[in-house]
């Protein structure tokens, strides 16, 4: 492997979502971002330019870049969320462009789930919407770091600072409402390209960072739990060759914190304890391990394992109850059920489980907890309890974003009815 493709692959690799109400420009962002970054292949900018053409755009229209379904070409919306790829010198990127519409809220929620960096758009011209508060309130429960509010179309309100003041003086207005460590502003024009990867010189009462240079030098490495080893057990793998015959090691991701060999674990939900004799990655056998490698490792003792237990180290345990408090998103056309029963998935684990109470429902307009109206539906945030039929191994969520997750499944129809996070 050459020099230049090793240095690639150590290259720091940084998620983020885009957010918005419909037609905030979110996909002509995303398009910008990648022209203006040179990751566009001139066979892609040579379709796009036929295509802004055939439907009459008078100037190449960059958000038929990532609007890859048909149906979202021709509304000129976006109705999933869709992955996007790209690197400049100092960063790889991941982008989760997630739609608008309120209905599609469970996908902000999807493509959320896993972000270091939100990007809420806001249209200068219509100013903070509730949509706009409920992305924002979604990316504070789900604890992502950095929340970035972009406030696009300057352009069309004549680049004036006042415009941008108010909107950023009301988001402040609300931020002590949201537990967000890092709330960052940046006026834009994604049409025009103003401030998205190059300076504005038509905006230069803005002191401020581009948005490219943010995402590029954003600190991200002390988001992640580098205290809590958790390693849910996706598979165990027993080669049964000549070469290994009696090799049994545990296959999964290091979900959080990092493991070394000797270190003294335990495995759940069974309480046997043991420790770490190899760890290893494909062919190559390391002394230590962190989060999100994806490693197999073997004990000392042979100890009855299988999917869906965890091993963690003894002097840190999860928390091991049946009994969940929850905040979830409700996604289903069908209303949560109280007392109604459901599947829950938590890391590799699965079992059944019941709602026991719902204790509030959220204003998304006010950010104020509703305790009247206790039915909840599609898009709906909401506290509840769950009682699980097994004891499940779980952090509080703002601790650990991986083991104090999970969904919700419908068993009839096997439908994802909810995202939850552990309180």
């Amino acid at each position: 492997m050459s020099d230049k493709n090793s240095g690639y692959l150590d290259m720091e690799l940084l998620r983020f979502t885009t957010a918005g109400s419909v037609d905030d420009g979110k996909s002509t962002l995303i398009g910008r971002l990648l022209y203006d970054s040179k990751a566009i292949f001139e066979d892609q900018m040579e379709a796009i330019e036929i295509a802004s053409q055939r439907v009459g755009n008078e100037e190449v229209n960059l958000a038929l870049l990532t609007d890859g379904l048909r149906a979202e070409r021709e509304q000129g919306i976006t109705i999933d969320v869709a992955y996007r790829y790209f690197a400049t010198p100092k960063r790889k990127f991941i982008i989760a462009d997630t739609p608008g519409h309120i209905q599609y809220t469970r996908n902000m929620v999807t493509g959320a789930s896993t972000a270091n960096v939100a990007i809420i758009l806001i249209d200068a011209r219509l100013g903070v919407l509730e949509q706009t508060l409920r992305h924002a309130y979604i990316a504070s429960q789900l604890q992502i770091p950095h929340v970035i509010f972009c406030v696009n179309k300057m352009d069309l309100v004549a680049y004036k600072q006042e415009t941008f003041e108010k909107i950023k003086n009301e988001i402040d207005g609300l931020s002590s409402k949201l537990s967000v460590k890092d709330i960052r502003f940046v006026p834009i024009s994604a049409l025009k390209g103003d401030n998205v990867v190059d300076r504005s010189e038509r905006m230069d009462w803005y002191q401020g960072p581009t948005l490219l240079h943010l995402l590029e030098n954003i600190h991200i490495s002390s988001d992640v739990n580098r205290t809590d080893f958790r390693f849910p057990v996706q598979y165990v793998v027993r080669p049964q060759s000549a070469d290994f015959p009696d090799y049994r090691g545990y296959g999964g991701r290091i979900m959080s914190g990092a493991v070394k060999v000797g270190d003294a674990i335990t495995v759940l939900p069974s309480g046997f304890n043991s420790k770490v004799k190899t760890i290893d990655l494909f062919t190559d056998t390391m002394d230590e391990a962190f989060a999100p490698q994806s490693v197999t490792i073997t004990l000392e003792d042979d100890i009855d394992i299988s999917r869906g237990d965890m091993l963690v180290k003894s002097d840190d345990l999860p928390i091991t109850t049946q009994d969940l408090e929850l905040m979830i998103c409700w996604f289903n056309e069908r209303n949560l059920v109280l007392k109604g029963k459901y599947v829950i998935r938590h890391t590799s684990a699965e079992a059944r489980c019941m709602v026991t109470a719902i204790q509030h429902k959220m204003n998304i307009n006010t950010l104020e907890k509703d305790t009247d109206d206790l039915t909840v539906g599609m898009n709906d945030i909401a506290k509840i309890n769950l009682r699980v039929t097994k004891p499940l191994h779980v952090d509080p969520y703002f601790r650990n974003r991986y083991t104090g997750s999970i969904i919700l499944i419908d068993e009839a129809t096997n439908e994802t009815v909810a995202a939850g996070m552990i309180v």
